[in-house]
């Protein structure tokens, strides 16, 4: 079976989240399921190269984009279709942002012509190679499913994935005309939001599934605390909603042979992790006071991810005489509210404002406890990273956080089932006793020891979840011969 996955990125090529990694892992998990999978992305600068070696298979003109090139391109395992349109996509900045900080002010039709290129794909622009399913994921492209609706494409499935809700190409209604949409939809059950366009609701009307990536989350979005205004929307398409639970790369994120630590080991010989401790504490300038763990955050500095709950509840962490080490960046008042934190703890907090992957692999490999104090999150990656590499996860009670970490109550420390910490509700206080939680359970060696060799043996790849798109993609290609 053929499936074309649309995405603005994908690891390891452009990533600035969570979403590259799954677009990066996914296809290559679907291979053992017999779904071959081509991945269509914008021709960023940083994709030039790939350009170059690639194979031209069509010149199609977009409404919205234009001329276009689509090139296909093979690399780190994948199969790429680049959609090559420099004046869309060849310029500094990430691919939301300028190197002022602020969203492209074309952003609407870059993303445009990005689901316009996976509509075309799908009707067969590329001559020898159609997919019988066309895949959108978040709100970049999900016009895709739209635009193939209103071509008459009826003949391939297609699925709208929610990564994260919170983003939902939202654009002025004056831009309808510039998209090539159909004025006659403009209205609430079609692709109109509060008087604006919005991408992402459009990929839920018109597309024959809808996922998102964790059961809980699914169920969260059909809230008017968690839908964002999109509730009602999915209420009313409960029945072709289901969330599939995210998973990791098992070659990247793999503790035995991981050249980012500076001692590798398995669940067998965890004692070795000590090697990467010692490094963190040095990269951080920290120590924790003896029997005490070490606390790290791998993340945004935003709200959204509960890091202002965090910096309320630090005097507790402190108190026990553990310590923290921080890795992200994100909303400037956090930022400085935890390079003050270091400022005022030496030795206890330390920080680096920033992003660096091998430093986030040392981290997991050295930390002995990863802080993911969410108010939302779909699913999260870096508690699954902290499974994987035996860092265990404190996490708020949402989403896929829920879904992956089995709390560390009486219940489940009894019968020999528990992989790290939950709270709720999601509050300075809840997490501070969460946090009390963590530091008497490493007090007892032979209890934190037992939870973190079964964290490391609780199956966070994509073979299951790999095994559930493979049966939503057959489904959908099954209705579609009948």
């Amino acid at each position: 079976m053929q499936v074309l996955f649309a995405a603005s990125e994908c690891a390891p090529f452009v990533k600035t989240g969570g979403l590259a990694d799954v677009i990066g892992a996914l296809p290559k998990a679907l291979a053992s399921q017999g779904i071959e999978v081509r991945v269509l992305l914008p021709a960023y600068a940083a994709l030039r190269p790939l350009l170059a070696a690639g194979r031209e298979l069509a010149r199609p003109v977009l409404r919205p984009g234009g001329g276009v090139r689509l090139v296909a391109a093979q690399a780190e395992g994948l199969a790429l279709i680049l959609l090559d349109a420099p004046a869309l996509f060849e310029r500094r900045g990430t691919p939301y942002l300028g190197s002022d900080g602020r969203d492209w002010p074309d952003n609407h039709l870059r993303f445009a012509a990005l689901a316009a290129a996976a509509a075309a794909l799908a009707q067969g622009a590329a001559g020898d190679w159609r997919p019988e399913i066309l895949h959108a994921h978040d709100w970049q492209a999900a016009l895709a499913p739209a635009y193939l609706h209103f071509a008459g494409g009826r003949d391939v499935g297609t699925v709208t994935t929610i990564h994260n809700i919170a983003f939902q190409g939202v654009f002025p209604a004056t831009r309808i005309a510039e998209l090539g949409l159909p004025r006659s939809e403009y209205r609430m059950q079609g692709y109109e939001y509060h008087g604006a366009v919005s991408f992402l609701k459009a990929g839920l009307v018109w597309s024959d599934r809808i996922t998102t990536v964790s059961p809980t989350y699914a169920r969260e979005l059909m809230t008017p605390e968690f839908g964002l205004g999109l509730e009602g929307v999915l209420s009313e398409r409960r029945g072709r909603l289901v969330g599939i639970l995210n998973g990791v790369d098992l070659e990247t994120w793999d503790p035995t042979h991981d050249p980012a630590l500076a001692r590798t080991y398995t669940a067998r010989n965890s004692a070795r992790r000590h090697a990467n401790r010692t490094a963190v504490e040095a990269r951080f300038g920290i120590a924790t006071e003896e029997g005490a763990p070490l606390f790290c955050v791998i993340s945004r500095l935003t709200r959204q991810k509960g890091l202002d709950l965090l910096l309320e509840a630090l005097p507790r962490l402190l108190d026990r005489g553990a310590a923290l080490a921080v890795l992200g960046s994100g909303d400037r008042d956090l930022e400085e509210g935890f390079e003050a934190a270091a400022a005022t703890h030496p030795g206890r907090v330390g920080v680096r404002i920033g992003y660096d992957e091998p430093l986030s692999h040392l981290l997991q490999g050295g930390a002995d406890c990863i802080l993911v104090p969410s108010r939302f999150e779909p699913c999260g990656l870096t508690q699954l990273y902290g499974l994987r590499y035996g860092c265990l996860p404190l996490v708020a009670r949402t989403g896929g956080l829920a879904d992956s970490v089995i709390d560390a109550n009486t219940a489940a420390l009894a019968s020999g089932v528990a992989t790290g910490f939950q709270f709720a509700p999601v509050t300075a206080q809840a997490l501070g006793d969460a946090i009390e939680r963590a530091c008497d359970a490493f007090s007892e060696t032979d209890v934190w020891h037992r939870m973190m060799r079964r964290a490391m043996r609780h199956p966070v790849g994509w073979e299951d979840s790999a095994a559930a798109y493979a049966r939503l993609y057959r489904e959908l290609a099954a209705a579609r011969t009948r």
